[in-house]
């Protein structure tokens, strides 16, 4: 906002304002008291028949004034400096058609200063975005830029940036699942060595392609070494944006058996349960979606029953989870505690006061489906609470810390 203002308003010098119009001076003349003013305004107060300096109000023996040539030349020179620049000539379509072109002949070169050009105002990125043949360019660009990760983060920033948002998003999908195998190298590239905010775009454009449909979902998931290069980056701490486009994107193209165990190899669940211990509530979302994906897999279950934290950590986000992710919380637990039949499970939800949770899930009135996972939890998890542990009491006996809650 500071600079918004800085922009619109610019400080004038006192001295260079008269002090009758309170205006910047376009002819300084100064009377024989020796303050300044604007010819136009003093000439008016003369005229008026005023015998007074209107500054110091002293009766004037001279009505005459003299021009003041150094301020008028320093007011002149402060109007220059002051002035906004001329804004850039708008390039036009032939000059981009020229960019486009120059691609072949100077990939790293030609792609930055497209995206320099689309970097500087949304005016520009729909400009290009609407250029006959620019999808395509810049599609045909990052397939052949695996071996400059430069070139490749630029391609990327454009398809994230300015196709992904005023593009053709159907075209643009089919022309880079066309030369996916190109694509998905440069993209792998940028994953390895490029910038943060690139890895990101990167992270991003591949979820944009996996949401067309079930076989670019296959195609992602399929890519040799994706999984396990962002499985390291929900090892890093202190990279929340990372980490949202990360989960997200995993939370979409595990959609196979075989992309649900490659996740479970690669670490993800062990690095979810971590995360999910101190994240973000956005990110939490993020989490239960992914754990609530490897779920629905033996492999999965077996890697959060293994881990220590987990089912403790998902109890913990049920209550103040907004409806979907709250569902997948509760489909995580039911998965743990009524399929996988964890007794180590039970007791650590138990011991969460996971039955009363439960029971505040179900007064929700959320699906079908969803009570129906929450009166299996209550029903497994009667044992844990009768053997002390948990709320410490029957399954009938929760009116007397919950009174509001009536088991089912």
């Amino acid at each position: 906002m500071a600079k918004v203002r800085d922009k619109l308003y610019v400080t004038v010098p006192s001295l260079f304002r008269c002090p009758i119009s309170m205006d910047v001076m376009r002819s300084p003349v100064s009377l024989c008291t020796g303050v300044t003013y604007d010819r136009t305004s003093i000439q008016r107060w003369l005229d008026l028949g005023h015998d007074t300096c209107p500054a110091t109000m002293q009766v004037l023996p001279s009505k005459d004034f003299i021009p003041n040539l150094t301020l008028h030349r320093l007011i002149r020179l402060w109007l220059l400096s002051a002035e906004p620049p001329s804004p850039e000539p708008r390039p036009s379509a032939d000059h981009l058609r020229a960019l486009l072109r120059a691609i072949d002949q100077d990939l790293a070169g030609a792609l930055a200063k497209i995206a320099e050009f689309a970097k500087s105002s949304a005016d520009n990125r729909r400009l290009l975005a609407a250029c006959t043949g620019f999808d395509s360019a810049v599609v045909r660009a990052l397939a052949v830029s695996a071996a400059r990760t430069d070139a490749s983060e630029n391609a990327i920033y454009l398809l994230d940036s300015v196709l992904r948002e005023h593009g053709n998003s159907e075209r643009i999908r089919k022309l880079i699942l066309d030369a996916r195998e190109q694509c998905f190298d440069s993209m792998a590239s940028v994953l390895k060595n490029g910038s943060p905010k690139s890895k990101v775009e990167t992270v991003r454009v591949l979820e944009f392609l996996a949401r067309s449909d079930f076989q670019a979902k296959k195609s992602v998931a399929e890519t040799r070494g994706f999984f396990s290069l962002l499985a390291s980056f929900l090892k890093d701490e202190g990279k929340e944006e990372l980490n949202d486009a990360v989960l997200s994107l995993l939370g979409v193209v595990s959609v196979t058996h075989s992309a649900k165990v490659e996740l479970v190899n690669c670490g993800v669940v062990a690095a979810v349960s971590e995360l999910l211990r101190a994240c973000s509530a956005a990110t939490a979302e993020r989490c239960l979606r992914v754990l609530a994906v490897a779920a629905t897999c033996a492999e999965g279950r077996a890697a959060m029953a293994a881990e220590e934290h987990c089912a403790a950590a998902v109890v913990e986000r049920v209550a103040r989870a907004p409806k979907g992710a709250a569902e997948d919380a509760v489909a995580v637990l039911w998965s743990l505690c009524c399929l996988c039949g964890s007794a180590k499970v039970r007791d650590d939800v138990a011991k969460r006061n996971g039955v009363a949770v439960i029971l505040l899930v179900m007064q929700r009135g959320w699906g079908e489906h969803v009570r129906s996972m929450c009166v299996d939890l209550i029903k497994v998890l009667k044992g844990a609470c009768k053997n002390g542990l948990g709320l410490g009491l029957e399954l009938g006996c929760y009116d007397t810390k919950t009174t509001h809650i009536k088991p089912c």
